[in-house]
Formats: C-alpha cells, sequence, structure tokens
C-alpha cells in the first residue's frame, strides 16, 4: 500500500482485504473517494485457484510454517475427490491461528508468533463449488468459488483432516473478488507505467461503473436538494418522477443517484417500512 501511494501521489488509499503472505492475485484497492467502499468488497463472493499438498501438515497449514508431521497418503484418487467434494455447500470452519482475525482486540498471527494459541470460534462459511483440476499425487490442484470469511488453509487442512494424512497449501491465488478478475487486473509496474504516461484513468474503474449493474434515477431540482444534503428520499416522489419504476420494490433495494445536472451522487437503498430511500453511500464532494 505505502508503494502505491507514492505511484498515485496520493494518501487516501484502502484496501478491500488481505491476502495470504504466500498469496497473490485480485485486490481490489480503492482511492479517493472510492476508500467508503472498501467494507463492502469483503462481503463479495471470491474464487481462488489453490495447489494443496496431502500428507503434511505446517503449524501455519502452509508450507511456510514448520513442519509437525507427515504421514503417507493411503487414499485412492477417487477417495480424494470425494473426499473434497464434500465440502460443497459449506461448513463450519474454524479460522487458523496464523491469520489476521482479531479475538480481544490482538490479531490471531500475532498471538501465535508469541507462541500462543486461543480458542476460536467456528464460522459457517459458504462453499459454492470445488473444482478439481489436477491430482498428481501428493499434489491435488482445485478451483474454489466461496463465500466471505473463508479460509482456503483451512479448507484444505480439514479436507486432509477427512481422508487422515493431513494436507496443506503449497500454493494460492486468489482469481475473483465480486466482478472484479484476475485477467482484468493490473500489478504495481503496469501502474507505475500508466502514471508516467498519464493514462492512469485507463486501470482505475470509476465509481460509477462499480455500481453499473444498479438502475439509476436523475432527479429534479426539488429531489436534488435533499440528495446534496444526503436526505432522505420518499418513496411516493421518486414514483411520481419515475414511473416505469416498479412499486414493489424490495426491502434494501439500491439505485444510483443523480442531480439534476447529471452528477452522479451516491447510492441510495430502500427502507420498505417506511417506504423511503435513504443514502447508502455518498460521494458527493
Amino acid at each position: 500500500m505505502a508503494r502505491l501511494r507514492g505511484i498515485l501521489h496520493t494518501k487516501k488509499i484502502g484496501h478491500t482485504g488481505t491476502l495470504d503472505p504466500m498469496a497473490e492475485g485480485v485486490l481490489p484497492v480503492c482511492v479517493g473517494a472510492a476508500t467508503k467502499l472498501c467494507e463492502t468488497f469483503t462481503d463479495h463472493d471470491k474464487e481462488y485457484e489453490a495447489v494443496m499438498i496431502l500428507g503434511r501438515s505446517y503449524d501455519t497449514l502452509d508450507v511456510t510454517g514448520v513442519l509437525l508431521e507427515e504421514k503417507e497418503v493411503m487414499s485412492t484418487k477417487s477417495e480424494i475427490k470425494e473426499a473434497i467434494r464434500s465440502f460443497i455447500g459449506g461448513y463450519d470452519q474454524i479460522p487458523p491461528m496464523y491469520s489476521a482475525k482479531k479475538v480481544d482486540g490482538k490479531k490471531l498471527y500475532e498471538l501465535a508468533r508469541s507462541g500462543i494459541t486461543v480458542e476460536r470460534k467456528s464460522v459457517f462459511v459458504n462453499i459454492y463449488d470445488i473444482e478439481i483440476l489436477g491430482i498428481d499425487l501428493p499434489r491435488v490442484q482445485i478451483r474454489v468459488k466461496c463465500g466471505k470469511g473463508t479460509y482456503i488453509r483451512s479448507l484444505i487442512d480439514d479436507i486432509g483432516k477427512k481422508l487422515g494424512c493431513g494436507a496443506s497449501m503449497e500454493k494460492l491465488t486468489r482469481t475473483v473478488v465480486g466482478e472484479f478478475r484476475i485477467e482484468n487486473s493490473y500489478k504495481l509496474s503496469d501502474i507505475e507505467d500508466a502514471m508516467a504516461e498519464e493514462k492512469i484513468s485507463d486501470v482505475i474503474v470509476s465509481l460509477e461503473d462499480v455500481f453499473s449493474d444498479l438502475p439509476q434515477a436523475r432527479l429534479d431540482a426539488g429531489l436534488s436538494k435533499l440528495l446534496r444534503n444526503g436526505n432522505v428520499i420518499r418513496g411516493k416522489e421518486l414514483r411520481q418522477l419515475l414511473p416505469d419504476m416498479a412499486k414493489d420494490v424490495k426491502e434494501a433495494a439500491r439505485i444510483r443517484m443523480y442531480d439534476r445536472d447529471g452528477c452522479f451522487a451516491g447510492v441510495y437503498e430502500y427502507k420498505i417500512s417506511d417506504d423511503i430511500f435513504k443514502p447508502y453511500k455518498m460521494f458527493l464532494n
């Protein structure tokens, strides 16, 4: 992050989560007014490609740690596939000690490095799909589509426990975060080049594009005043302005709001009990 601040010549930068130290891949970064969106990206679904090595267990659950145990892999390929696929749908996962998750205000990895192990509560994680890309024992390559809060290291460790031989993560690449994909991502060197060539706008996704899947509304003078002040807007008033807007808008439905001059002001969210749209994220200067 420090290097990126230097490249972009700005202090207002926020990342949208963390990657394992040995991992690479997609990490959306928010700049300027978009830093208000940082926490929203942590809720997005993700996709990973990982290589697990069976028969080896490390304290960090990946090969960067201390080897604790080594066992022979006795399972057949079909048994390995069955064990892996049994996790599809989701399960209660215990966060690893070597992680940035906090317990009583302290990061777990800081406690782990001090030789302290604490009890962690299990958290249900959604595993939408696990595709087995290849098996060349003791290594297995997988692609995982999952919900927020999933630790791939823990998933691999749990697969190893189910097989009875143990397993650890050897390689991890995050390929998708929400609508952001690795093939459309940029390295720091790419951003440096874009800045040098004054083409940084080519590599930055605008706030409007982030919300491009949402319906939009351009308000009249009266509602624009409410919008600029961050006030709620009654559903009745918005429907009068937008006759095509459905009357049965669902709870928490979101809409892009533009003022009378066509300036993108922010995103509003619907509260059905009061029939109002209230600010979700505002981006006015």
